[in-house]
């Protein structure tokens, strides 16, 4: 059984310096925080963290929308 990957490792997968797409843009800008929960895989921690730290996030949809995308990569 593999281990689950965690949204951070998904989420450096969206990583695109040239693309003006808001995950890719999250992606890029989570990429800088030194401080993101890297092995996190649980929405409330992560949703948690963001709301308090992600002041590279313009909206929360886009943590959301990120997250649905990676449940599903997952699944």
């Amino acid at each position: 059984m593999s281990k689950r990957q965690s949204f951070y490792q998904f989420l450096m997968t969206e990583r695109n310096p040239d693309s003006t797409d808001e995950i890719a843009q999250f992606a890029n800008n989570a990429f800088y925080d030194q401080s993101f929960p890297k092995q996190a895989d649980d929405y409330d921690l992560l949703s948690q963290y963001l709301e308090l730290n992600g002041t590279y996030l313009p909206s929360m949809v886009i943590f959301d929308n990120a997250w649905t995308k990676y449940e599903e990569f997952m699944s």
